[in-house]
């Protein structure tokens, strides 16, 4: 993730302080047009179960996912050669396919799944347990990526869906595609909420992401990418 963290020599240095500094202001001033969407901004995790096992199984450190998947990632390409013999334009074309389509996968589980309210109080807590929490306390830095509890059996549950439309001799690649997307949408959660960026790529999608919290979370549902937010009528207005 070096790409995150580039030098301070940019032109854009001093917009780049400003909007920083905006970033903050947005989330710490009281002013009386902007909602109060969260609960605190504290770095540090509320409990959610009386259970530690459970407790313990709602958080994750930012690079856990990394030692899961990527080794999954580097399997399923292997196995993609050695098992499928797939050439490498057949490998490139389908992992391509499978990191497609993950943007819109990202996009429909936020604004279709995540931001669903359902109306039963177990659903409610059900809804809090999965998204719900992150909103409250958006810089919970151990629940900013997903944890394995729930990462492993979506990802389980997506791979098999998908192995029903998707040919069999593309599927490790085309899995292995989706997966990467997983990952950089999880780190890119992670820094968007922690990292300060000197990058106006990072402090667009930063700003893009920070006004899903603070100012309209019924917009900005891409948080790797805009495109499905421009392509679904559902980015913020540019304002003339």
């Amino acid at each position: 993730m070096t790409l995150l963290f580039l030098h301070d020599s940019s032109i854009f240095n001093d917009m780049n302080i400003a909007l920083n500094f905006a970033f903050e202001v947005i989330v710490n001033s009281k002013l009386s047009f902007m909602k109060k969407n969260f609960v605190s901004n504290s770095p540090d995790s509320v409990r959610m179960f009386k259970n530690g096992f459970l407790e313990s199984l709602s958080k994750v450190h930012f690079y856990v996912p990394l030692l899961i998947y990527i080794p999954t990632i580097v399997i399923l390409s292997w196995q993609s050669f050695v098992i499928k013999q797939l050439t490498w334009p057949y490998f490139a074309m389908w992992f391509v396919i499978g990191l497609c389509v993950w943007t819109l996968t990202e996009y429909v589980l936020h604004r279709f799944v995540f931001h669903f309210y359902p109306k039963s109080a177990i659903g409610q807590r059900i809804h809090f347990i999965f998204h719900g929490v992150h909103h409250d306390y958006p810089n919970d830095r151990k629940r900013l990526v997903m944890p394995p509890s729930a990462s492993i059996p979506m990802a389980l549950v997506l791979y098999f869906a998908f192995a029903l439309v998707v040919p069999d001799q593309g599927m490790f690649s085309f899995y292995a595609g989706f997966l990467l997307g997983y990952l950089f949408y999880d780190m890119s959660h992670y820094a968007l909420h922690h990292a300060n960026f000197k990058s106006p790529f990072w402090l667009k999608l930063k700003k893009h992401h920070m006004l899903h919290h603070y100012s309209d979370p019924t917009k900005g549902y891409g948080v790797s990418s805009t495109i499905w937010d421009k392509i679904m009528g559902s980015d913020f207005l540019k304002k003339g």
